[in-house]
């Protein structure tokens, strides 16, 4: 995906519920009359506190203790909420009755764990040893609406998910310093929509019947390697917090972000809170050998669907929108192979790859065009791939493709070769612009020639025209998220030297917009980009996606293996 200038910049204060959501987490039920809630309420302005504010004295469930599981409050809510209702019946007495009784036991099997929480204790002692004497607050983030009550499929937050390896909504991450220095762990989790209440069958949004089970505290304690405690404390535990002395990773979970800012007058929180922030990407740029055969996988599972969209374009140039259908068919490996896809699939043919982020995808596929397609496969432990390709849609570069083809794929390969340890971050940009600009210069765009057009003095007249046709930068760095570790400061991202461990992009590309009345007809309306993952070793690099084929022949070999007779 095309890299943007990299700036260190706070998340957003995220510090009200977003307007057309309840206090509640805009749960849609059944009847007006049932009050069952499985996402207890944090106490917010305005909201009715309910038992998600109230002190427990239970136990904390840890990998051996015992607890009980998250009950529901009877009195927490009042129906259905604003906005969200429905037509459904509601259920008679009779009937709750009936379905409150004749149910097997609850299988608590310990879920199966994600491979990184052997990681995951060590990465919090690392985050902790950054602020010894703090409170840290780290949200997963809840489920978001996508229309009225249909919500998007959920993916924690990439900070919660480093940190725990826990993949469910809502729970949230608080780190306490001890005597001994360190932090203790505490994961607050909303536990199951079991049948100790009518919320597994009245809740569209959470019960059990809707959406299926999700693990107890108990067990998810077992799984993640972590103490446990019941969703319903969280508010609790974040009154008791020291204002002065808390951090929250802010932006994930609004409920969160108005829980803690309420309990503090002291507006130098925001500055805090935006250095944890940065701690958080910086300590996620140097990945480890678990992360890295992840990314490894990412990338193996992207290279099959390229070559399945290869495969399909017969069929996509059938259709008004073929776009879609290359889109459909990478989509389709992603989720056998993976989670899903780790950004919006760019399938840009003719001249929507001029665009640098063409997610509409609804254009038609054409004999004679180039297509751009820049896509990338999330695995199951939610690391991405980031690849592009151009490939032209016959299996056949013409020569004015190929020529501009050729200058990118110079460009790129002079970016990879710049990736080593101790070299900056920025090198691979330097490089690739050196030679687009030449070759733009030689093609008299530049009429002041590649140097004038280079020059960093932004007094200079000719500075940085070329970017006219190359807007984008050429690296980010690739992780849990695409654009990996984006709030990290830029002393130690932007303006740093790499490190064995670090992935980042390679990526240049050259862009005629098809209304660009400074470049010769012919060229108008082409786009051309390669992007491959590159991992800095300790010797060198090793470039991940080496898989798919780069040059011009290469690729018309492999398109001519994979094109429909």
């Amino acid at each position: 995906m095309s890299a943007q200038s990299h700036q260190s910049t706070p998340p957003p204060a995220g510090t009200g519920v977003p307007e057309g959501a309840s206090a509640a987490g805009g749960q849609n039920f059944i009847t007006a009359g049932e009050a069952d809630v499985v996402r207890p309420r944090i106490d917010v302005p305005g909201a009715t506190r309910d038992s998600a504010g109230a002190e427990s004295d239970s136990e904390p469930v840890s990998v051996s203790a015992e607890a009980g599981e998250t009950t529901a409050d009877p009195a927490a809510s009042s129906g259905r909420e604003p906005g969200q209702a429905n037509h459904d019946e509601e259920p008679h007495a009779a009937f709750r009755r009936f379905m409150a009784t004749g149910w097997a036991p609850i299988d608590d099997a310990v879920p199966s764990r994600d491979g990184c929480v052997p990681y995951t204790a060590k990465r919090r002692a690392l985050l902790g040893s950054r602020f010894p004497a703090d409170a840290l607050v780290v949200p997963s983030g809840g489920l978001r609406v996508r229309a009225n009550d249909t919500d998007f499929p959920f993916r924690p937050g990439s900070d919660l998910f480093w940190l725990t390896g826990c993949h469910e909504p809502d729970a949230v991450l608080v780190l306490l310093p001890n005597a001994a220095g360190e932090h203790d762990a505490t994961l607050y989790v909303a536990g199951r929509s079991d049948r100790s209440s009518s919320a597994f069958y009245t809740d569209r949004r959470y019960g059990e019947l809707w959406v299926g089970p999700r693990p107890g505290v108990r067990e998810t304690a077992a799984a993640l390697e972590i103490e446990c405690r019941p969703l319903t404390e969280l508010s609790g535990a974040l009154a008791r917090l020291a204002p002065g002395n808390t951090r929250t990773l802010r932006g994930i979970d609004p409920l969160v972000d108005h829980s803690v800012l309420r309990w503090s007058d002291d507006r130098s929180a925001d500055d805090r809170d935006v250095v944890l922030a940065q701690a958080l990407s910086e300590l996620r740029l140097v990945k480890d050998d678990f992360e890295i055969a992840r990314l490894d996988e990412a990338v193996a599972a992207t290279a099959r669907g390229f070559t399945e969209c290869v495969g399909e374009i017969g069929r996509a140039m059938e259709l008004p929108n073929g776009e879609r259908w290359l889109e459909g068919t990478f989509w389709r490996r992603a989720r056998v192979d993976g989670n899903d896809v780790g950004y919006g699939s760019i399938v840009a043919c003719g001249h929507h790859a001029t665009t640098l982020h063409w997610v509409r995808d609804d254009g038609p596929v054409r004999a004679g065009e180039l297509a751009l397609l820049d896509m990338g496969v999330e695995g199951r432990s939610l690391y991405t791939a980031d690849v592009t390709r151009t490939l032209p849609i016959t299996g056949r570069f013409t020569d004015l493709q190929r020529q501009v083809y050729d200058v990118v794929l110079r460009a790129q390969q002079a970016g990879i070769d710049t990736v080593r340890p101790g070299a900056s971050f920025l090198d691979p940009h330097r490089a690739a612009m050196q030679v687009i600009a030449t070759a733009l210069a030689d093609w008299g765009l530049l009429p002041d020639g590649a140097q004038a057009s280079l020059s960093e003095d932004p007094r200079a007249p000719d500075a940085g025209i070329h970017r006219r046709y190359t807007l984008h930068a050429t690296s980010h760095m690739l992780g849990l998220d695409v654009h990996d570790c984006a709030q990290a400061r830029d002393e130690t991202y932007r303006d740093a030297a790499l490190e064995p461990g670090m992935v980042l992009t390679v990526e240049p590309g050259l862009y005629f917009q098809p209304d660009d009345l400074t470049v010769p007809p012919e060229l108008r309306g082409i786009g051309v980009r390669i992007e491959d993952d590159i991992l800095v070793t300790r010797d060198g690099r090793r470039n991940m996606s080496s898989g798919l084929p780069r040059t011009p022949e290469d690729i018309e070999n492999w398109m001519g293996r994979h094109l429909p007779n």
